[in-house]
């Protein structure tokens, strides 16, 4: 049992702790730094050195007595009703069965019931019987007393989907509760399919999990919480991510563990130890991680980090221990050549947007704005770097991250490509937005022509084909457009030194929100056009549909806009004009 004895060596590890010395650039550079432009250059950074930091068991114990603790931890755990519902029947099957089994609830929901927050993830581990077992004593017992399972389900074992463990499921007044057994398992060098798997007891258990603060128990039985590695609650109560075995032999049995760890760290805004810094750093593990984690478990966990309360210190962390582009990787054809600075300009562009968000108060982003927004800003160097298919087409490596190298679902690349291909859009409109000008905008193929739209209406029309096409995304677009405008400076310097001026963006972004909603365009994709698809063959006398059809359509659209009142009628005798004018052109 590799983990075992791991934790049988770390247990009585005496000796002092010598640690390689993380050294990573800073976030602000005072060198000059590439031109924020898909002609970047590859910087050169000054090496940075510092002595190898020494601990001694003796100035660990004093560092760890000394502080006061930092976050809240409850005594005890207080069960809501419907927990002690639930408890009291499983604790009923025993007695009815005399079983001799422990019930021990695991991991988050422990952790977050310490911390005092509600959690309905319950997950049960069994000392002595598989899950499967336990759900079928449950539904027997629970008929005894007149009452009926729900939703009994067995999940098997599925190593090709990285699932080890048989889990069996039921729902027990409308909670879903899993039941899986303790287990101890040993894994092959190049793969996390376990080479053996046996029950375990709960201090194996304890040890052989991601986190300190994640292998923490609730006994069921005696309603006491466990901490089996005897630092669980203390590194909870002082914000600590730390590893309950060296942190290099917990990463290397899961490699996702490293994810894992920032997350956790990001979410609580903890601290991450200094050990398993050095540890999720080293070349040895970044390898494992691309190696034997499937790219949709990644993906799930990258996506988790977004999502979260804390995207941009996730990100940073990423970026920090050097699993950027482990993570995001990139097609090797990749045009221009990605430089060093790279990844931390997109960490500097997604704060920069972070805070934005924070200050905008005239809309409110819902939690999907949110979500693709930081996808959008984190990528917004990288935007117009592409690589050729096999048909060698030039797709956008944006594309590549989503699908490839994260396996999320194909609409969310689809939407941060619409949203940074707007934002282009939105650089050019944004001065006309704000002088309210008459000026054609230059640059951008805008694909509708504006011959026949009056120049009072042309801005209300560019605009409404703009926010048509990326629909409820357009705030994401116009936030990003604002931290990069005016476009004809390079801002580079300024975001890597965190200096955003963001009053003055959201001031900006303000004005132009604002007039977008006078202009009663805030919703305009929803508006129906007054001209279907069928009735404009029928003006036009056509036979069938086609490019002709699509592009009558565009037109009537760019009509509409520019005519907020105008009717069908109005609009079937402009068609026909048009038409007739366009007919005698070509005579």
């Amino acid at each position: 049992m590799l983990l075992y004895k791991a934790m049988r060596v770390f247990k009585s590890f005496k000796i002092a702790l010598k640690l390689d010395a993380l050294v990573l650039p800073p976030l602000s550079f005072r060198s000059s730094v590439a031109r924020f432009s898909t002609s970047l250059g590859a910087p050169k950074f000054p090496k940075r050195t510092r002595p190898p930091l020494i601990l001694s068991t003796k100035s660990m114990a004093s560092s760890i007595s000394t502080p006061n603790p930092v976050v809240r931890v409850k005594d005890k755990i207080e069960l809501t009703e419907i927990e002690e519902k639930i408890f009291n029947r499983l604790l009923g099957t025993l007695r009815h069965f005399n079983l001799e089994t422990q019930l021990r609830v695991a991991g988050g929901w422990v952790r977050d019931k310490l911390l005092g927050k509600d959690c309905y993830d319950i997950d049960i581990a069994l000392d002595n019987m598989l899950g499967s077992e336990f759900v079928d004593k449950v539904r027997e017992y629970l008929l005894t007393v007149g009452e009926e399972a729900q939703g009994v389900a067995v999940i098997p074992c599925n190593p090709e989907q990285s699932k080890h463990l048989e889990t069996a499921r039921m729902r027990i007044f409308d909670i879903w509760i899993d039941f899986v057994n303790l287990r101890c398992e040993e894994y092959s060098e190049n793969s996390r399919i376990p080479t053996k798997q046996k029950f375990g007891t709960a201090e194996e258990d304890a040890y052989r999990r991601d986190l300190t603060i994640n292998s923490l128990f609730y006994n069921i039985n005696s309603s006491l919480v466990e901490d089996m590695t005897k630092r669980g609650i203390s590194d909870l109560k002082f914000g600590k991510i730390v590893t309950p075995l060296p942190p290099k032999a917990t990463f290397m049995d899961d490699p996702l563990r490293v994810l894992r760890a920032i997350r956790f760290c990001a979410r609580f805004e903890f601290t991450l130890d200094e050990e398993l810094k050095v540890a999720a750093s080293c070349e040895e593990v970044k390898s494992a991680l691309a190696a034997k984690i499937s790219r949709e478990r990644i993906g799930v966990e990258i996506d988790l980090m977004m999502a979260g309360n804390q995207p941009v210190k996730a990100m940073s962390y990423i970026c920090d221990l050097t699993l950027f582009w482990t993570v995001f990787t990139l097609p090797s054809n990749t045009e221009p050549e990605v430089p060093d600075v790279c990844n931390r300009l997109c960490i500097a562009c997604q704060e920069a947007t972070w805070n934005l968000l924070q200050l905008i108060k005239c809309v409110t982003f819902n939690d999907e704005q949110k979500r693709l927004s930081m996808y959008a800003a984190l990528f917004l160097p990288i935007r117009k770097f592409t690589f050729k298919d096999k048909k060698s087409k030039k797709i956008p490596v944006v594309n590549h991250i989503f699908r490839e190298s994260l396996k999320r679902k194909a609409s969310d690349a689809e939407t941060v490509v619409q949203v940074h291909h707007a934002l282009e859009k939105f650089l050019t409109l944004i001065p006309l937005l704000v002088s309210k000008e008459e000026i054609q905008p230059n640059g951008v193929d805008w694909g509708v022509e504006c011959a026949d739209v009056p120049d009072t209406s042309r801005i209300r029309v560019l605009t409404g084909l703009l926010l048509r096409e990326i629909k409820d995304f357009w705030p994401v677009a116009l936030l990003l457009a604002t931290l990069l405008y005016p476009a004809n400076v390079d801002y580079t310097e300024d975001l890597l030194n965190r200096r955003f001026e963001l009053e003055k963006r959201k001031e900006l972004f303000d004005v132009i929100y604002n007039e977008i909603v006078k202009l009663g365009l805030q919703n305009v994709w929803e508006v129906k056009p007054l001209v279907n698809g069928k009735e404009i063959m029928n003006i036009l006398q056509l036979k069938s549909g086609g490019p002709l059809v699509r592009e009558w359509q565009q037109k009537i659209l760019a009509w509409q806009l520019a005519r907020p009142s105008g009717t069908f009628e109005e609009c079937q005798d402009w068609i026909r004009e048009s038409h007739s004018k366009r007919v005698k052109l070509n005579e």
